[in-house]
Parts: C-alpha cells; structure tokens; sequence
C-alpha cells in the first residue's frame, strides 16, 4: 500500500500499486482473478488536478514503466510507442529530427496513456483539433483478459469511448500517434494587451485564421472585468532561432509546502498586476521556443506545492460560443465577489469541431481554466455559482481538472454519456466514476 495524490494535492490517499513495465504482460496483470479482484484504474505521471487517476483503498495499475518507443515511419510520421511514454521525450526526441506532437497541452510531463485517456487540447484547437484526433490506433487490455486494437476505422465505438474515457475502458499498453513536420523548436510570436472580454473575443476571432496557436491570460482579480494578455504564434522556418541558448529545464523548484497556501488576496492582486504591467511592457512580436510558449510552468518542478496543505482546485468549462462574452463576464464577476481568485487564469476559444471521443471536453465555444485554494465551504459555494452559469450556458466541466462536479452537470454537459457507459470495463474504477456514475 502507498499513499498516492493527484496534482490537485486534495488528499494523500492509501492504494495497492502494481507497476506495469513489460507490455506484454500486461493483459495478465490487469486481468481479475476468477474470485474477483478489487477494481482498478490506470496512473501515470499523476498531473489529473482531481480524482480521476485516484482510486483510494483499491488499485492503482502505475504505468510510468511503460515508456518505450516501440516503432517510427519517417515517411508518414506515424510513431507507435507504450502507454507510459511522456510527451517531453517525443519532443526532445524527435523536434531535432523534424517531426511533433501535433497537439500540445499545458503540461510536457504527462503520458502517452493519459493524454488519450483526457484526450488533453492545446491552443491550437481551431487547427489540430485535440490529442485524439491524431491517434491512429490503440491497444487496450480489457480485465476479462481479452486485448483489443482499435482506432477510427477498427472497433470505432470502442476507439471513441476509450479517448477522452478517462481510463474506464481498458488498460491502454500502446498507441499509434500521426506527428506533425515542423522545421524546428521555435514560434513566431505576438502578445497584445487587452483591456476587457470584448476585445479578447474580437482578437481572437481575428487570430484564428491567420495564426496556428492563440490564448490568453486573463485577470479575474480585477474589477474591471477581463483585462489581460492575448498570445498567438505560428511555427517558425527553418534555421530560426540559430545560435540562440536553448531554455534551461527545470530550473526552479518549489522546495517545500508552506504551512498555509501562497495564493491569497494580497498576492493574487499583486502577481496580477505586476503580470499585467510586465508582459504590457513587452508586447509585439518575438521568437520563442516552445516549451516556455506551450509550457510555461514545467520549469517550475513542484509548483503545486504553493497552495499549501489543503491543495487546491483547478476548474475548467466550455461554454456555447453564442454565450461566451456574457457568460464569461458572469463567471468573472462571481469570482471577484466572492473574494476568491486564480492567478493561472487562461482563456481561449474552441474551433468548430466536435471532439473524436464520446466523453471528449473540446467542443465549439469558449474556455476558461482557472485555479483556486482549497478553502473549503466558500470554494465550494463559488463552484456551485460558477455550476450554474455553465449549466445555463450550455457547458460542460473538463474531466481530467474536476474533484467535485455533480452527476446531473456531467448528463446535462455530456450527452453521450449512456452511449459512453455500455463499453466501460466492469473491472475499473476511480473515485471520480464512483462520485459520478455509481461505480
């Protein structure tokens, strides 16, 4: 038994682990027993914000041993690799070689498996869709024993449950993934300040054409209500960037948890402010490489740490683009008044594309991620607020952020949900499907 957490830090929690490393015994080692086993679910690198990868008193099958390349074609770009790979090392691997992941989530340190299993978007969404739609096949072992491949043409209902199935389907052991040819690491880059939701959404729109990635910063501390950064960027031709000193990793780390969160009122008014003032003062055109652009807070190692011993809650919606200005304003003004407030707040849009999984979150609309202290009922008051201008704005919750979400919000943002359910292994579960789904 070890304890295990997720990223959110809610709770340090005892599981029985058995690590997976030899892919070809991994159909006997999730298979359940003709007694029965306890159920279990799929951990990777732990970066879920909630419950999702947790499964407290049961099972965890850790796959971060699964992390061999299996196979690559030059020609087409397709690589074939196990569950366990992280993005970070496709990158590093295979950037110098002229090929990337096409889709680029917020975080490097995460797996093949999860990635999948979230089926994790970037910001180039209006482009590249999500990680799914770059997946050519999957190979799940089911806890009946049975392995099954599948992929968009090859058992389609089972690839489509299984991407963004949050690890309820099987045990995925490898993968097929399309990259993309890029010339090199670098990004032609712009940042412009804006001062409230009106011009974010008409720059976005006047981005989405013309530039591969777009996102923004946004202010939620600020009583005017939707000032911020806006960022878009376009991969850069070949020989950019010669000469200049590749970004140092990890160079900073959190060294301990605080005895009481970092993130309060006092701080978060100021880091927003200097934020602002800061990146305001270097706005316009430059280049930069991509793990700072795509990832800013990986050379930060333990960042979680900042929130203190209670964690903290990451709450992330897509709301109906008809909605968007009005909706995201509301959010705005419940966060300023109920005094709480997220520094890590980042807002973009969705193109016009359905994601490629029945419980996949990208969807046309608006996103806004944000980041909270656990402070208890107050926290809780606010989701519940926050709850209804997405419920109302025909939204959904992101699964892979989510710790306290009800199950009539997850039917009303999902509607593929019973469709969803009938390919779920009876030999899987995580604290998440059990809060939402009764099992």
């Amino acid at each position: 038994m070890m304890k295990v957490t997720s990223w959110g830090r809610l709770g340090s929690l005892e599981h029985e682990v058995c690590f997976l490393s030899d892919r070809t015994g991994v159909p006997a080692q999730v298979r359940a027993p003709p007694g029965g086993q306890a159920p279990g679910v799929c951990y990777g690198m732990g970066r879920s914000y909630g419950d999702v990868c947790l499964n407290p008193g049961g099972l965890l099958w850790n796959t971060a041993g699964l992390n061999r390349f299996i196979g690559f074609d030059a020609d087409t770009g397709v690589l074939t690799c196990e569950a366990g790979v992280l993005l970070r090392d496709i990158q590093r691997l295979f950037i110098p070689r002229g090929f990337m992941v096409p889709v680029n989530p917020g975080t490097q340190i995460i797996t093949v498996g999860g990635a999948i299993a979230n089926d994790v978007h970037g910001k180039n969404h209006h482009r590249h869709g999500s990680f799914g739609d770059h997946v050519l096949r999957i190979r799940l072992a089911r806890t009946d024993g049975s392995v099954a491949d599948c992929g968009p043409d090859l058992l389609p209902e089972l690839f489509a449950a299984t991407v963004g199935g949050i690890g309820l389907t099987g045990v995925i052991i490898e993968a097929d993934i399309r990259l993309r040819r890029v010339a090199g690491p670098w990004l032609d880059t712009e940042l412009i300040a804006f001062e409230n939701l009106g011009e974010f959404f008409r720059l976005s729109d006047a981005s989405e054409a013309g530039f591969e990635h777009t996102v923004s910063w946004i202010d939620c501390v600020s009583w005017g209500g939707g000032r911020g950064i806006f960022m878009r960027g376009n991969p850069a031709v070949a020989g950019a960037g010669a000469g200049r000193a590749l970004p140092r990793a990890g160079w900073f780390a959190v060294p301990f948890v605080p005895p009481v969160s970092l993130i309060n009122g006092l701080s978060l008014r100021l880091f927003n402010m200097l934020y602002y003032g800061m990146k305001k003062r270097t706005t316009g055109p430059s280049l930069s490489h991509y793990e700072p652009f795509f990832c800013p807070l990986d050379n930060v190692l333990e960042w979680n740490r900042i929130y203190g011993p209670r964690g903290f809650f990451q709450y992330q919606s897509v709301i109906a683009r008809e909605h968007g200005l009005e909706a995201t304003q509301a959010m705005l003004g419940e966060i300023a008044r109920s005094g709480n407030g997220s520094f890590l707040a980042v807002l973009k849009t969705f193109g016009d594309r359905q994601g490629p999984g029945m419980m996949s979150f990208p969807r046309p609309g608006v996103t806004l991620a944000l980041d909270f202290p656990n402070k208890g009922a107050s926290t809780q008051r606010l989701f519940e607020r926050l709850d209804a201008i997405v419920r109302e704005a025909n939204g959904r919750l992101y699964l892979a952020k989510d710790a306290r979400m009800s199950r009539d919000l997850l039917e009303s943002g999902y509607p593929r949900l019973a469709e969803f359910l009938k390919h779920r292994d009876p030999g899987i579960s995580s604290a998440m499907s059990r809060r939402l789904m009764g099992g």
